[in-house]
């Protein structure tokens, strides 16, 4: 899991996971919405429960090669502290979550076992 550099703009598209708990909801939502404002990404759930690999609860922004740039600075700006995943989307998941992954804020342990 790549949890020292920064995150690199080399594939098409691209996740971030907004982690949060029951502690900084609020904040989370707010971070989403002004997602969705500035950016009109494409905002998923808000997932107060784990899902998938995320050991935490989250909300997924799902953006492009061309909005990576802008994005990636302003979301590390904005995020007071919360953390968040960023991986690339390749059609291949255990890669994705492992040598595609980056980390704004403290990494979190995922569980890969749903992809091996």
């Amino acid at each position: 899991m790549n949890t020292v550099s920064r995150p690199v703009n080399r594939h098409d598209a691209y996740h971030a996971h907004i982690y949060f708990d029951q502690k900084t909801r609020d904040q989370a939502w707010e971070l989403r919405q002004l997602v969705a404002e500035q950016f009109q990404l494409n905002v998923g759930r808000f997932h107060e429960k784990t899902v998938g690999p995320h050991p935490h609860w989250s909300c997924q922004v799902v953006f492009g090669t061309r909005d990576f740039e802008q994005f990636i600075p302003w979301l590390d700006a904005h995020r007071h502290g919360l953390t968040i995943l960023v991986h690339g989307v390749t059609g291949d998941d255990l890669r994705d979550h492992t040598e595609n992954a980056y980390w704004l804020g403290e990494p979190a342990e995922l569980n890969l076992s749903q992809f091996l």
